[in-house]
């Protein structure tokens, strides 16, 4: 057997979708105006299929601070912190994200998926047992896997399964660790922290939240779930990502002293080049923007509840709940397929997503908002979903 003919339906289903028309897999956006506006093809189009939830891919404050780094300490680090060392804006980043979170260690990683990836799999050894809701992220997934880790996972937002599956463990329960997201990125709702914290308390475990979505979106001062249900003490380490809300790349880990060993034992920190001063620099003014800009995660969710009932009042089924993730539940690949084509020809871009990166086996038409679009951006939105329902 050749080394790719294992592939073969996978290939055969993708050049399928790139002979019938714009191929949802490696769309390019031709042109990036704003945090909001594009262009695809001729096509100029509202964005609505990103993560940039409180807009600050434009922000003038950080594209001037990754400007200057970019000019003072060149474009980038060439190596591992472990190797190379630390740039004083490394450190300095650190601190900042460790001050916010009132945690006494944060810990700067490359990319979200190896924020997971170099904690996780570090963590999760053989002889770990590791509980996950099964609708976690890749990332998550492949952490487990990489460690070696006994995986057992609940059903998704199920407290009650968790905690079957906690007392079956019996003694070994009180060394498990717990792993759930604060928002799903796919259904945009939230996991039952408040119980899955008192499953904890009861039952022993060590909890583990991956704050990617939520991190800027949700709690008083942006920290995230936990903050919003104050249940933040309870969390032993919190990750999060630079390519959301801090409309960048990178992500972190926040926990307690001894998270620390984690620079010195983990593969994927200690082999894996650190990001760039000019990232650094921007990720530092937008955490400022989290911290001291409420208004932005207000303007967000008044966005996310004007999508949501406008989508909801033309009859669409949607995710859950209120959520800055809005997603359109779809019958079929094919439906799905026509109406995202259908939307960027009526000036909209959401997220194609089919099965299994759905859960559930569903097609689902994602769409996100975020502070920088206007109430006109998102009216435009509900009406180009309003001209599917037309056709």
């Amino acid at each position: 057997m050749g080394l790719y003919d294992k592939f073969a339906r996978l290939v055969g289903e993708r050049e399928q979708f790139q002979t019938s028309g714009l191929n949802p897999f490696g769309t390019c956006i031709d042109e990036i105006y704003s945090a909001t506006e594009g262009r695809i093809g001729d096509q100029k189009i509202i964005l609505a299929g990103t993560n940039n939830y409180l807009g600050l891919t434009f922000d003038a404050t950080a594209i001037a601070a990754g400007q200057a780094a970019l000019a003072e300490q060149g474009t980038g680090t060439t190596g591992s912190r472990m190797a190379n060392g630390s740039y004083g804006s490394h450190l300095a980043l650190e601190q900042e994200i460790a001050e916010l979170f009132d945690r006494p260690t944060a810990i700067v990683f490359s990319t979200g998926y190896t924020a997971n990836l170099g904690v996780i799999s570090t963590l999760a050894t053989p002889g770990t047992v590791v509980l996950i809701d099964a609708d976690s992220h890749a990332s998550i997934y492949d952490a487990c896997a990489l460690g070696g880790a006994e995986i057992i996972r609940f059903r998704h937002n199920d407290a009650k399964d968790l905690e079957r599956r906690m007392v079956r463990l019996g003694e070994r329960a009180k060394d498990a660790l717990i792993i759930v997201e604060g928002i799903y990125s796919m259904l945009g709702d939230v996991a039952p922290l408040a119980e899955i914290v008192d499953i904890k308390r009861r039952l022993g475990g060590y909890l583990l939240v991956d704050e990617a979505h939520s991190f800027g979106v949700m709690g008083k001062n942006g920290r995230g779930l936990a903050e919003e249900l104050g249940v933040e003490q309870d969390v032993d380490i919190i990750l999060g990502t630079f390519s959301k809300s801090l409309a960048s790349i990178g992500g972190f880990a926040v926990g307690n002293k001894e998270m620390e060993v984690l620079r010195y034992s983990s593969r994927p920190y200690i082999f894996t080049a650190s990001p760039s001063p000019a990232i650094i620099a921007s990720v530092r003014s937008a955490l400022k923007s989290v911290a001291k800009k409420p208004e932005l995660r207000e303007k967000l969710w008044k966005n996310a509840e004007r999508l949501y009932h406008g989508l909801a009042k033309l009859g669409y089924e949607l995710g859950p709940r209120i959520s800055p993730v809005v997603p359109v539940m779809i019958g079929s690949k094919e439906d799905g397929l026509r109406y995202w084509r259908d939307l960027i020809a009526n000036g909209v871009y959401v997220n194609l997503v089919l099965p299994p990166a759905a859960p559930a086996g569903i097609t689902l038409l994602r769409c996100s908002v975020n502070a920088a679009h206007s109430d006109q951006d998102i009216d435009a939105i509900i009406d180009a979903f309003a001209t599917l329902k037309n056709k």
